[in-house]
């Protein structure tokens, strides 16, 4: 363990839509504080659950005004009788006056560039002027290229992207996918790309999570729960209809799945023997490392523990609003790391159900694809080591731990 005298980082998570984007920059977050004592990490974020998770020493968040994206694709605060500018106000606010106050060496900015609606705009000319080294981070997957160039274009945001950021870091391989395919980016901007890896995921070592169930068990998670009623339900049917399929399975709904829906579903979980229903649980990586195999529509997080703990997966991807999780199911399916079905094949129960049955004997990540390396977290630690050990050189020493 490597210690840096007072070196701060601010990480930004806009969080409008699931829990991908906490969770990643949670994980990265408890990485750094693990390998550098002296680091202290504070992160944004707009989740409306983010007091909900453990935090380790050093590491704590700041909540702005949450903001939701709706299934059109458009967003709205999540306190109905406030409007969204006066939301996204309050949100760019309490960025900049926390930028001010923490006086970060580093910041971090998950995934939106300029942050939600140009939030994030200002506080980057601010710690341009104080020296502090501005990082993207981009998921290895983002969006169609269609989708994402016409988005970026309205905002200019490669350009910006240019001027304000020091290093872009991609959370993938190289060989797996370019966030940037389709999109003229240009060679100032690739300089600054580092493809650094999955992120891998561990085990707390804590006791043993509640809602963990004993023997073997298929895990259904659909990461907010925001959309995935449809797949519970798919799952749901497919029980009902194939009485052969007796996996024992729990089922995640997720924390941000409508009320009405999550009822429903509860209700109709109930009826099958086979199935357990929980709403949430805020150690998600046990039930995956417990589980002979993953059902989900495979988010960032999900497919980097899938893979973390070479669990047997089946992807049902969102298609729309965004693509992301289709490109990468799509990919991961050439490379045999997972299976995959469409939503609307997924509707056919009896299609479904032999899926679900024949999963647990799908071959395990790892022996489709031995070379499969998750080193992102060791690469982010090793650059951040390096931009520290040049900002403060004459205080940097090393200390076992």
């Amino acid at each position: 363990m490597r210690r840096i005298e007072s070196a701060r980082i601010l990480m930004y998570s806009h969080d409008t839509f699931g829990l991908g984007h906490l969770r990643r920059c949670r994980a990265i977050a408890h990485a750094l504080v693990e390998d550098y004592r002296g680091l202290e990490i504070l992160i944004i974020s707009g989740a409306t659950i983010a007091g909900a998770f453990d935090y380790r020493a050093r590491v704590d968040f700041v909540k702005i005004p949450s903001v939701i994206k709706l299934s059109n694709g458009e967003y709205t605060s999540l306190e109905r009788h406030r409007a969204l500018d006066e939301t996204l106000k309050m949100r760019q606010s309490i960025i900049r006056h926390t930028a001010e106050t923490f006086q970060p060496d580093i910041f971090i900015v998950d995934k939106e560039p300029l942050g939600l609606r140009g939030e994030v705009e200002d506080t980057l000319s601010y710690l341009k002027t104080r020296d502090t080294t501005l990082v993207l981070g981009l998921r290895e997957v983002m969006d169609a290229p269609e989708l994402l160039r016409a988005e970026w274009q309205q905002r200019d945001v490669m350009r910006k992207i240019g001027r304000f950021y020091d290093m872009i870091w991609t959370y993938g391989p190289p060989d797996f996918y370019d966030p940037l395919t389709g999109l003229d980016a240009p060679a100032s901007v690739r300089a600054k790309m580092k493809y650094v890896g999955f992120l891998q995921r561990s085990l707390s070592h804590d006791q043993m999570p509640e809602h963990r169930p004993e023997g073997d068990y298929l895990l259904v998670t659909t990461g907010g729960g925001g959309d995935g009623s449809d797949l519970v339900h798919d799952v749901i049917h497919a029980y009902q209809q194939d009485a052969t399929l007796t996996h024992k399975a729990l089922v995640v709904l997720g924390p941000y799945m409508p009320a009405k829906k999550r009822q429903k579903l509860l209700r109709k979980g109930g009826a099958i023997p086979h199935l357990k229903m929980i709403e949430f649980d805020n150690r998600m990586e046990d039930l995956v490392a417990g589980a002979k195999a993953v059902v989900a529509m495979g988010g960032y997080n999900t497919y980097c523990e899938i893979l973390s703990f070479d669990k047997p997966a089946l992807i049902v991807p969102r298609v729309r609003p965004r693509q992301e999780q289709l490109i990468r199911a799509r990919r991961g399916a050439e490379l045999g790391l997972v299976e995959m079905l469409l939503p609307e094949q997924a509707e056919d129960a009896l299609l479904f159900a032999a899926a679900l049955k024949n999963l647990p004997n799908r071959p395990r990540p790892s022996q489709s694809n031995p070379n499969l390396r998750l080193d992102g977290l060791a690469n982010i630690s090793q650059v951040v080591g390096d931009l520290l050990d040049l900002r403060t050189r004459p205080h940097l020493s090393v200390v076992e731990g």
